[in-house]
């Protein structure tokens, strides 16, 4: 393999990663008390927004945090009440492909945008170690949703 391909596989990835946090309404006791689902996501935005600041990831740098996009709300056709989902767009440098698997395995992952570089090219090795890690990354959120609703 020539060092210009070396360089291109191990190369920081520039990835635009775009989340959108749901907000569900809680009704109030009495007249006080209640909380908007679009209240509800905001904070939850706000929550995790905080959380991406200020925690370090290991292998991943966050470089920009966009929170301009409106709340949107839709109609859960489960519950059949009004959901909010407050929109987060994450500009982040990932050593590896990898460690971008974090941010896909989440339930409010929406849409993810390459930036840099152009052009991937992954070994057979490069490609194992993708599959693992979210092979991995799905056993952790089924255990989060095992322990989740079997503890009720």
């Amino acid at each position: 393999m020539s060092v210009q391909n070396e360089d291109i596989m191990h190369k920081p990835l520039k990835v635009k990663v775009r989340m959108d946090f749901r907000g569900v309404g809680k009704p109030g006791r009495f007249i006080f008390g209640g909380k908007q689902s679009d209240k509800a996501a905001e904070d939850i935005r706000e929550q995790q927004v905080a959380v991406f600041r200020n925690v370090p990831i290991q292998g991943i740098h966050v470089e920009d945090i966009d929170v301009s996009a409106e709340v949107y709300t839709v109609r859960d056709e489960v519950t059949n009440n009004e959901v909010a989902y407050a929109p987060v767009v994450l500009m982040i440098r990932a050593e590896n492909l990898e460690d971008v698997v974090r941010f896909i395995a989440r339930d409010d992952f929406r849409k993810i945008e390459i930036i840099d570089p152009p052009n991937l090219s992954l070994s057979k090795y490069d490609v194992e170690r993708l599959l693992f890690r979210v092979a991995e990354e799905m056993r952790v959120y089924r255990s989060l949703l095992d322990r989740k609703y079997n503890s009720r």
